[in-house]
């Protein structure tokens, strides 16, 4: 497949560093639309929306962000990053899912993770403890709808279903399913033997971060029969193309560190990050997908190098950082670095085959 590029959002309402002030929710969901019509505009592939049950995120329903952004795209593609399965209904999700994929003619897809926040859990009535077989049961049943109809199963966690007939159905053959992964071993091993696409989580950390989990995961999916080398992996990232290098981190820096305050991803105080450590982070060692053009199609094309990638997923603009900077950013992915790195990484398997 070709190397996919794409961008995503948290909604995250983060207080203005001029004037104190909050955007407001309206403002959060009419920028997140604006976003993805624009990326979908210059040529990027991918548009996600992260799901949060909190008042500073303005994602609680993605599903319903990703279906006005389907009124307003054309190509991109439309997905969660991710939906919280183990506090989802998995019969919801299918049915929430496949309506975004009729709107969108084929172009939605999910990815399912456990959730680092956890504030869905006791708000949807669920109990921590069990936290792992919640989601174990509840991607069971989801792939279980995505193959068959109507469907009888039964688990622990959910009432039994019998004979039912589950719709709509997708758009096409079917919606892609992926694993997100922040880098627990058991993650990636039980992804492995399911034989499912693993989307890698990486919020701070050096390029070659999940190289241990990659390795774990194919090894996984090679010992349970399924084709490693054919099953798609993504990184997500923090990042910023701007103009220069120097633009581009003074430019991030400040909105960043913010959101790392106001809307860290650990429940509760948020943690200051140092100026130098960010800088560290930019660094072509470090994980965050943030420089010129260049520097920034360097990342990409090194990342790929580190672990075979088919796809890469940047969250631009967390933190507050306005609308103008954000879509000018998400411009230059598309018309300056997109069209560079798919051609390389084309040129490199090519060369490889």
């Amino acid at each position: 497949m070709a190397f996919e590029i794409g961008i995503m959002t948290f909604g995250e309402i983060t207080e203005d560093r001029a004037t104190g002030a909050l955007p407001s929710p309206a403002q959060r969901v009419r920028e997140t639309i604006e976003q993805a019509k624009v990326a979908d505009e210059v040529g990027l592939d991918l548009f996600g929306v992260g799901e949060h049950h909190r008042t500073d995120f303005v994602g609680s329903a993605p599903t319903i962000l990703l279906a006005a952004a389907a009124a307003h795209t054309k190509n991109i593609k439309l997905t969660s990053s991710v939906t919280v399965l183990s506090s989802e209904d998995p019969v919801r999700v299918w049915e929430q899912f496949a309506t975004v994929d009729l709107l969108s003619e084929g172009r939605a897809e999910i990815i399912a993770g456990r959730g680092s926040y956890t504030e869905s859990f006791p708000l949807f009535g669920y109990d921590l403890r069990n936290y792992a077989e919640l989601f174990r049961e509840k991607l069971d049943l989801l792939l279980k709808i995505r193959d068959q109809n109507p469907l009888t199963w039964q688990g622990r966690l959910r009432a039994p279903l019998v004979n039912a007939d589950i719709a709509p159905r997708a758009y096409g053959d079917t919606i892609p399913i992926w694993v997100g992964v922040g880098g627990s071993p058991a993650s990636a091993v039980s992804t492995g033997r399911l034989g499912l696409p693993m989307a890698m989580a990486l919020l701070l950390g050096p390029v070659t971060f999940h190289l241990e989990t990659i390795e774990l995961y194919r090894e996984a999916a090679e010992q349970a029969g399924h084709d490693a080398a054919a099953l798609p992996v993504s990184i997500v990232a923090g990042g910023l193309v701007g103009r220069t290098s120097q633009q581009a981190r003074d430019g991030m820096y400040p909105y960043f560190a913010q959101g790392m305050l106001d809307n860290n991803h650990q429940r509760g105080a948020g943690f200051l990050i140092p100026r130098t450590a960010f800088d560290v982070q930019a660094s072509p060692q470090g994980g965050l997908l943030v420089g010129s053009p260049q520097e920034v199609i360097d990342k990409l094309l090194a990342y790929h190098e580190v672990y075979g990638l088919e796809r890469a997923i940047i969250q631009m603009g967390f933190g507050g950082m306005p609308q103008t900077e954000h879509l000018k950013a998400i411009e230059r992915l598309g018309t300056e670095v997109a069209p560079v790195v798919r051609r390389e990484v084309a040129a490199r398997e090519k060369s490889a085959a």
